[in-house]
């Protein structure tokens, strides 16, 4: 894993003013030096400049990037973010049609697979992976996103250039690109976050490289193709054979993603998809008489306050302690306290670039931090929930049948605290009506389907596009923070592919919430975790903490240079702060209730003032 940044004009001659670009490219490089702490490397000419922070992998000795290849005296070049699983593969291919290698690095595959096959040769990639391609001969530049957009790439132009970067942080050491908020923004953060519009970089005129595209920059312009996109057809397999199906693209998935030449190791929370691919790499090391190493996650005190409720009906070390016994790994038991997950605020802004989950952000980069100290690369459970069908919103009828995003049904919550003045300027209806209804437009229908499954596709669409990118950004922003590789094995495309077009009835089957993955995976997990209700990421329940951030919001109300306070009522914040807590009711997806809308203002304040946003339009 890595950090690119870079730009390019097709007008320019950065040879000519060698300076600027240099330190340019330097300033931008420097942004991203966490995402890859183990080497270094920029390459400046004409029109192109390239740069490169390097997280050591595979191939640790010669996979020095930018990668240059020269072909009758033209350069061609890579940056890129990612890991391709399928690469041994697509070696050998290369190599039957007489392609050389100097390295062992798949850097240097992708960017002879583009040399043979041309643009569309991403489609021959499985892996997660954000690359800028260097073409001399065209003049062209080609920035590339994976599938399930699991790694960033963020964009911009400037005077006829463009300018990219993995984070958005780099994008701004830019000369004159300033950080700007316009009402768009201003929806982006108060009417959907900690969500974001695909394809939005939140900021003015800041942008993101959708998912399963790739885009040609030249003197023409930008060229937007998109390379893959799930696709609706009849499921023809029985019920058998999809479980049989389901269970083999699994483990090929996950066996797939423990290629590398550095110790891997797993989060572990004792639920059916951490215990999933925590076994499968047990299993796999075991044939080597090796041990995996397994890290769980809570809160001081959680077990003192912890209360059931319809979202988290159970603690997860019982399960955790289960699964680490029947899997023989080396666990990590690791706890965060009042303090360390208060301070993480504003450091999970850091990492991210635009305010976060709050506690659900800042907790897991804490813990990121730690596991880092253990091991690079670290394979989740992530995204099964979205493919399978694990959410509420996927079974109760108040959330299917609300015309809205699922995981966020009512907006007045968002409204408890913000002036009616700047409410009324926004106008969050119409900005969430049309993000919605556009995303409803596009999900790929299949004819003669029955209306409930259409709403189920429906459903399943706005999760891929929307709830799971915001928790994959949540995982690459506070793993890579940290130095720490995050692996996605549910992610795989071909299992998105797949699921995709199953029926709800396989999916759910006999009743159960994710039954298709549990059927699966019988055998490899004990049916006592196999079979145990869902209960999402931890969050803290200590009244302590949420004393903290009332403390911190009155600091933040009564200092008058506080940014956020343009957008609040006092009188609003303070009757909000005096009401009691309600754990119960998030107000985004399953987690953020009461104490998490303090924490996201805090965030929201702290990150207009680190960017000194400047607010346009209004």
């Amino acid at each position: 894993m890595c950090g690119i940044a870079g730009f390019f004009n097709a007008y320019a001659d950065y040879n000519a003013n060698l300076g600027w670009a240099n330190n340019t490219i330097k300033n931008m490089n420097k942004q991203l030096v966490h995402r890859g702490p183990d080497d270094n490397g920029i390459y400046i000419s004409k029109n192109f400049a390239l740069g490169h922070n390097r997280l050591s992998i595979i191939d640790l000795s010669s996979g020095h990037q930018p990668m240059l290849k020269s072909i009758n005296e033209k350069n061609f070049g890579i940056v890129y973010n990612g890991e391709i699983y399928n690469m041994d593969e697509l070696k050998a291919e290369l190599q039957d049609k007489g392609w050389e290698f100097k390295t062992t690095s798949d850097t240097e595959v992708i960017l002879i697979s583009y040399l043979e096959y041309g643009y569309n040769f991403v489609k021959k990639l499985n892996g997660i992976f954000a690359f800028a391609i260097m073409d001399e001969k065209k003049n062209e530049l080609i920035l590339y996103r994976d599938r399930s957009g699991i790694k960033p790439l963020f964009y911009t132009v400037k005077n006829e250039s463009v300018v990219f970067a993995s984070e958005i942080k780099a994008i701004f050491k830019y000369p004159d690109i300033k950080p700007k908020l316009d009402i768009n923004g201003l929806n982006e953060i108060f009417s959907i976050g900690p969500s974001k519009t695909y394809g939005c970089g939140v900021f003015k005129d800041i942008d993101e490289v959708l998912p399963g595209n790739y885009i040609i920059c030249n003197q023409n312009g930008l060229k937007k193709v998109q390379y893959w996109k799930v696709e609706s057809k009849p499921h023809e397999d029985n019920f058998e054979t999809t479980v049989e199906r389901t269970r083999e693209l699994l483990i090929d998935a996950v066996t797939l993603q423990m290629k590398s030449d550095v110790p891997i190791c797993t989060f572990l929370s004792g639920g059916i998809d951490s215990s999933l691919v925590s076994a499968i790499c047990a299993q796999e090391l075991a044939k080597k008489g090796e041990k995996l190493n397994t890290f769980s996650f809570d809160f001081a005190n959680n077990d003192k306050y912890f209360k059931a409720n319809n979202f988290q009906p159970s603690q997860d070390r019982p399960y955790a302690e289960k699964m680490v016994k029947h899997i023989k790994s080396n666990h990590h038991f690791l706890e965060c306290n009042n303090i360390d997950l208060a301070d993480y605020l504003y450091k999970s802004v850091d990492a991210r670039d635009l305010p976060a989950m709050a506690d659900i952000d800042s907790s897991l980069l804490y813990f990121c931090g730690i596991v880092k100290q253990y091991n690079k690369v670290v394979l989740t459970g992530e995204c099964a929930d979205e493919i399978f069908g694990g959410y509420p919103w996927f079974h109760k009828k108040e959330f299917f049948e609300k015309d809205t995003f699922p995981w966020m049904p009512e907006l007045e919550p968002r409204k408890t605290m913000l002036s009616d003045e700047f409410l009324k300027e926004i106008n969050m209806e119409e900005y969430v009506k049309k993000t919605y209804e556009k995303s409803l437009a596009e999900t790929p229908s299949l004819e003669g389907e029955s209306s409930e499954e259409k709403r189920r596709r429906e459903i399943a669409y706005l999760n891929l596009k929307w709830f799971m990118q915001t928790l994959l950004d949540r995982m690459d922003r506070t793993s890579m923070f940290s130095g720490l590789e995050a692996r996605v094995p549910f992610a795989d495309h071909r299992i998105i592919e797949y699921i995709w077009n199953v029926a709800w009835k396989f999916k759910n089957y006999r009743g159960t919430v994710k039954g298709l993955l549990r059927e699966a995976s019988r055998g490899l997990v004990p049916d006592e975790v196999l079979f145990r209700r869902k209960s999402p990421y931890p969050k803290v329940y200590d009244p302590n903490f949420e004393k903290l951030l009332r403390a911190k919001i009155v600091d933040i109300v009564e200092d008058n240079s506080s940014p956020v306070l343009q957008f609040l009522d006092k009188k609003k914040v303070y009757n909000f702060i005096s009401s009691p807590s309600d754990y119960g009711k998030p107000w985004f997806g399953q987690l953020m209730a009461g104490p998490q809308m303090l924490g996201y203002l805090i965030q929201i304040n702290y990150w207009m003032k680190k960017f000194d946003i400047e607010i346009v339009g209004l």
